[in-house]
């Protein structure tokens, strides 16, 4: 006797099943994938090498960076190197030029004897840079007149020492006459012989003219 068929309905052979299956599973598949949005993947690499990128970027500006700032702390150095050695070039140039400049000075000024002559050509070496006019042999005429080239000389009985301002000195200057005439850069003693004859001298100049033109006492 054989088996009885429902209407409509077909018998599916194991075959059947196993294909009905795997048709499932990949239109699954098919459905997951299609559920990715486009270009995920795609993103999630472009989105990873923008940052290797970037460091690698600020990597080098670092280093170009350091390099700059070594450089230029580099020439700062030598920039004050140089001026520290400019300065101590210019210091010791200046030095030489200071002990030239006195050395030139010492050369120029004369050594004079310790005697009337010597006192008169001081004298009127000192003169000379002041502008007080005056010759050898008018200074020399009048201390042997005044003096007899004494330079301690000292008159005790005129008028002016009765009046306690006795003349002293080769050229027997009164002290209101030596404060009065005295010429900066001497001695300020009535007795100096140099500082006597200039301030004398300088006196002369400014009443006569020049002691050259005194011939007697003045």
């Amino acid at each position: 006797m054989s088996a009885s068929r429902t209407p409509g309905h077909s018998r599916l052979t194991k075959a059947h099943k196993l294909s009905l299956a795997g048709v499932a599973t990949l239109s699954a598949a098919a459905v997951a994938f299609s559920l990715v949005p486009a270009g995920a993947v795609e993103a999630q690499t472009v989105a990873v090498a923008p940052v290797a990128w970037t460091q690698a970027v600020d990597g080098a500006q670092a280093k170009a960076v350091q390099q700059h700032l070594s450089v230029q702390q580099a020439v700062a150095a030598k920039k004050a190197t140089d001026a520290e050695k400019a300065k101590a070039e210019a210091a010791a140039k200046k030095a030489r030029e200071a002990k030239a400049a006195a050395s030139r000075s010492a050369a120029r000024a004369p050594v004079f004897a310790n005697n009337l002559d010597g006192w008169i050509k001081e004298a009127l070496f000192i003169m000379k840079k002041e502008g007080i006019p005056g010759t050898y042999q008018g200074i020399h005429k009048n201390i042997m007149r005044e003096s007899s080239g004494n330079p301690m000389a000292i008159n005790n009985w005129d008028i002016n020492a009765q009046n306690g301002i006795p003349s002293k000195g080769l050229l027997q200057v009164i002290l209101p006459t030596f404060k009065a005439y005295h010429v900066k850069g001497t001695k300020f003693d009535q007795y100096d012989p140099v500082a006597n004859i200039v301030a004398a001298c300088n006196y002369a100049a400014d009443r006569y003219g020049s002691m050259d033109n005194v011939n007697s006492a003045y």
